[in-house]
This record gives structure tokens, sequence and C-alpha cells, in this order.
């Protein structure tokens, strides 16, 4: 009796098929091996790509499609889908862009703007923060986002920097008001987010709002011309000096708001933003990623640690914004049962460090941390597309292509690029330190600051490897390893971060001579075990026969300077040290910090629960080291 297999002989392959399964089967392990990124980098360069061909064909059709735009667009498709939730309210597309039309009304009948006229924005997070920027936008205004931290001076400073029209004020900002509106240039317009006001000459705008038409406004108002043309103003402290407005356009938005769609973000997502919409991160990268996904967005007034996971099981969540600050005061919450009882699936940002990156996963569960890097005003942007801890990204020939940049030696004495005999600026090696530099072309544009150019010209280098060359300097300094991940070092210049805010430590020490028995004040970052950044210290010289007054200190930084800008410590000294340059020197003070064990000068600590500056002992200074004191 024949068998089975005498009856239906098994196919007999070819003898070349053993052959070449072996052979993909060792491709598969030679890329496995020795490029264990390729597909990874591949996907993301592909998206990459493929938006930046979607923009491109925007471009040879004629048309200019903006952020705005798309919105628009989806107020008309899915007008009655969540766009934003605030404090339980939802408020559709629909409803945002009509609230944005009859504020777009009513400027348009009190006031003579026209297209390219620049208002600014002083308002916390709130939906009308929303319907303003987009209201304005409609007209064609560029609208500046003003730190509602910034006091005074500073405040000021930004005001007229960016020579606003009209200065839209929120109501729970109204005291902030009070303290500029004497000094602010008569020919600013001021309106105020209420039905009625108590300041002469200003405009409110609630009720006026409530009687106004929804109808849009003509069209050829907010009608983009050119992707290259400045739509925002957003303040950056950059490296020295007072707060700088970067010039936000149309093509920096679309490219912001292309990174949650990037990370892998959808529309059936939900996207909870407790950072201040007045950051690229909050309101281009987090509204505009709404926007550009058409998902709806969770909008907190005030970052909580308390409320965040409440909020986010309350809201299903499925995509957070951090900075480094935010994931470690998360981190520093009592543990509870349950935390990863949640959908959260995607937190976007940067700024967050190793061990609290590996903390927050271990705790809350398996969330893909996106961390990315990018400079508000800058050119060159990194993605951590491959979720490595610690890292902001990663290059390769193919994303250098596109992105040009360089990461080149730095002389921190002298606190400029070193050239070599030639006149030419060298490259660091892998794991070496260098400074970032992004190429500028017309693929990869730097628009600058409003007001002086001087501050434009001052990022620029010029000359960098070759004759006609120019190069975006970030200011950052950066560290790429042997496998091209990329990792963010450290800031250049007088500059320090802290609470997730870049601070130029001139403007904390023009605001300490101010003192009639300061002579000289010289600040600087010191880092704090635990914490994120570096917390301000200010190395002091008294007038001669001079005492340090602490309680005016104490009432001058408070009242002249954001909280995160205020020192956290101060070091009375004889004599200020300088540089061969005559200079501050700096470096020294840095690397003793703030230990009275070895430092002899008098040391004072700012307490926040005391409202004061105390002496800094030996047991205070344990206390700060281990986390028992609040900083």
């Amino acid at each position: 009796m024949r068998g089975w297999d005498d009856l239906y002989p098994l196919p007999v392959p070819p003898s070349w098929v053993p052959g070449a399964a072996v052979g993909i089967l060792s491709l598969h392990f030679i890329q496995k091996l020795l490029f264990p990124y390729f597909w990874a980098d591949l996907r993301y360069l592909l998206k990459v790509f493929t938006y930046g061909l979607r923009v491109e064909m925007y471009r040879l059709q004629g048309r200019v499609v903006t952020v705005l735009d798309k919105f628009v667009k989806l107020a008309e498709k899915q007008p009655h889908k969540p766009f934003l939730i605030y404090e339980g309210t939802i408020h559709t597309y629909r409803d945002v862009d009509r609230r944005s039309n009859r504020i777009a009304q009513v400027f348009l009948q009190h006031e003579a703007l026209k297209k390219g006229d620049t208002v600014a924005l002083l308002m916390g997070n709130e939906p009308d923060f929303i319907h303003v920027w987009f209201g304005l936008a409609k007209l064609g205004c560029v609208v500046a986002f003003l730190n509602f931290n910034v006091r005074f001076r500073s405040l000021l400073h930004c005001v007229s920097s960016c020579e606003p029209k009209i200065l839209v004020v929120g109501a729970d900002l109204l005291g902030t008001l009070e303290e500029i509106l004497p000094k602010l240039q008569k020919d600013v317009s001021v309106w105020i987010m209420a039905k009625d006001s108590t300041f002469p000459s200003v405009h409110t705008l609630l009720d006026k709002i409530e009687t106004a038409s929804e109808d849009p406004v003509p069209v050829n108002r907010c009608s983009a011309n050119n992707l290259k043309s400045a739509v925002l103003y957003i303040f950056t402290s950059g490296t020295t000096g007072l707060p700088k407005a970067a010039v936000i356009s149309h093509l920096q938005i679309l490219k912001g708001a292309a990174g949650l769609w990037a990370f892998g973000a959808t529309s059936e997502d939900i996207i909870y933003i407790t950072l201040p919409l007045y950051h690229s991160a909050a309101s281009l990268l987090g509204i505009g990623g709404c926007i550009e996904l058409g998902a709806t967005c969770v909008l907190k007034k005030k970052f909580s640690a308390t409320q965040f996971w409440s909020d986010c099981k309350r809201y299903n969540v499925t995509v957070i914004q951090y900075i480094g600050e935010l994931c470690r005061y998360l981190c520093n919450q009592p543990v509870k049962e349950g935390e990863k009882n949640h959908k959260v699936r995607l937190a976007v940002g940067n700024g967050v460090r190793n061990d609290v990156w590996r903390e927050f996963l271990d705790r809350f569960g398996a969330v893909k941390i996106c961390e990315f890097y990018g400079a508000t005003e800058g050119n060159i942007c990194f993605m951590n597309h491959t979720g490595k801890i610690g890292s902001v990204g990663r290059s390769n020939f193919f994303y250098k292509l596109f992105f040009p940049f360089d990461l080149i030696k730095y002389d921190f004495q002298k606190d400029e690029p070193i050239r070599n005999k030639h006149g030419w600026c060298e490259k660091v090696k892998k794991g070496e330190a260098g400074l970032l530099i992004s190429k500028v072309n017309a693929k990869n544009p730097f628009f600058g600051y409003a007001g002086s150019k001087r501050h434009t010209e001052k990022k620029l280098l010029c000359e960098v490897f070759k004759k006609g060359d120019l190069y975006f300097n970030t200011g950052d300094l950066m560290v790429q390893d042997h496998e091209n991940f990329l990792y963010f070092w450290d800031r250049i210049g007088d500059t320090f971060r802290w609470k997730g805010e870049n601070v130029a430590t001139t403007e904390v020490s023009d605001v300490i001579v101010l003192l009639d028995f300061i002579q000289e004040a010289n600040v600087y970052g010191v880092s704090v075990p635990g914490h994120e950044g570096k917390a301000g210290m200010a190395s002091l010289i008294l007038k001669h026969n001079a005492s340090l007054d602490l309680e005016q200190m104490y009432k001058q930084v408070v009242t002249y300077l954001p909280s995160y800008a205020c020192p956290l410590f101060l070091r009375v000294q004889e004599k200020m040290e300088m540089t061969g340059t005559f200079k501050q020197q700096k470096f020294q003070l840095v690397d003793e910090g703030f230990n009275p064990s070895t430092i002899t000068d008098p040391l004072y600590f700012l307490d926040n629960s005391k409202k004061a500056y105390v002496l800094l002992t030996k047991e205070l200074h344990e206390m700060i080291l281990s986390g028992k004191m609040k900083l």
C-alpha cells in the first residue's frame, strides 16, 4: 500500500531557495548588529520627507496653507468635536472658531488695525488666550506672546521691542498692568478681558465680544502670501541681556505643529497641556499639534503635581507634554495605588534627566518618552524617535543632508568658538562636547529677532569652515556619541536654566545693582543635586562702609524678577575676580558652589517659607542636598 507521500509528493524547492533564506537571515543579523537603528531611522526620515513634500507641493500649486487655515477647515469638517477642554468645560472646534471670529470683529470695528500690525498678548492659560490669538491672526496681525512672570522694566522692554499697536491683558493680570501702565508708551492701546474697567483710557473686551458678530472677517485679511512671513513673536532670554522677541514664521509653526504627528500621535489622541502657552512648546507643538492632527486638547491653568494623574484619568488623556522639572515633580509625589492605571502612551518634551526618565517609566508604566531638542528661534531640531534614555535625538547621513549642523570646539574662558591659525572653526571628536551650530540656507532660514538687528547678527557665525558660509549659533553645548546619538550638555554665555526657564544673568545683576549698598553683582548658575538645570547664585561686592540689607535684597528681587530668576543663594565677597579679558570670573565660583563647609565667605539662602534670605548653615545645606528643603 502506497503512503501519502507517494500519492502526493511534497514539492522540492529550487536549490537556490535555502541559500537565499540563509542570505536574508544573515543580512537581518548583520543589520541588527551593525545598523540596529536602520528601520527606526528610515521610518522617521520618511515622515520628515513626507511632511516636507506636502508643504512643497502646496508651494508649487501656488497655495500657502497655514495652521490657521487648517483649523478653519477642521471647524467646518468636524464642528462638534471637542478642541479644548478647560476646567471641565468643552469648547468644540466650531465654538473656538466662532468666538475667535467675534474677537476679530471687535478689533475690526474699534481699532484701525492693518494687516501685519503687532498686538501683544499678556494672558495666562485659558481658552480666551487661544480665542484672542486666533482672532487677531484672522485679521493678519502678528501676535506677541508676553511671559506673564516677567515684571516692570523687563516687561516694558518686551512690549516696546515688538512695537505693538494694542496690548491685550487677561483679567487675572490686571495687577501687572497696573505696575506698567504709567510708563507704557502712550500710543499703545490697552484692552482687558473684562466687562468694566477702573483704569483710565483702558478698553474692555468681554462686553463687546457678547454683542459682536460671529461672521468670518474678509479672507484677504488673514490669507498668507508667503510661509516665511512673520506671524508670532515669542520671547526668549537667549544667552545675554533682556528677553528678545524671536520672529516666528508660518513655516516654523507648520514645522512645530508636525512634532506630535512625527512621534506617532493621531486624531484620536487627547493631549494634556500644562505648560504656559506663551512658550513655543505649548503653543506651537501643543495647540498647533492638536490642529495638525485634528485632535483634542485638555488645557490646564497651571501645572499641578497633585492633580496631574487624576486629570489624565478624568479626561482619558493619551499624550502629555513635559519639561524635565515636571517629570521630577511627579516622581517626587507620594506613591499611590493604581498609578499605572491611565491611558497615557506618549510623553513629549525635553530636559528630563536620565535617572528621572527611568524612575518615571518604572513608576508610571509603559509611556513612550519622546524627548526632542529645538530652540524657539532656531533652524534645527532633533527628535529622539528610538527612545534611547538621555538622548535628545539621533543623526545620520541623510538627516544631515536635509538639516546640516556641526559641533565645534569652544573656548570657555574667552566665551567664543575656537578658530585655528587659518581662522576656521574646528569640529569636535565623537564623545566630546561642542557648540551646536546649524547651517543657514534657503531651506533652513533663521528669521532673527524683532527690533535691533544687532541681536540677530550676534546669533550668527560667519566664515566658519569656508568663505561665505553662515551658521546659527544655538548657544548650546552638545555631545554626539559613536552611535550618533546626541545629548544636551550645557548652555554657554551668561545664562542658566531653572524651573524650565532660561535666565539671563545680566538681567538679574542689573536688578541687584540698583540697591544703594551693592557695588557689583556677579550672577551665575550652580548645580543642586536632585534638581534639573542650575539655581541662581549671586556673588556680591558691597559698597565701602555699607552693610548687606537682606530684607531690602529680598524685596528687590521678588518685586522686579520672575520667581525662577531670583537668586537662591548669595555670597558676599571682598573683591571680584576678573578674567584676562576683564570679564567677571564665573568658572571658579560655579565649581565652588554653595557649600558653607568649604567657602569662608558669608552665604545666604532664599527661604521661600520665611519669605527672606537667611544665613546658609551646614545644617541648612544638608537639608537642601537631601531634598528636605523645598526650592
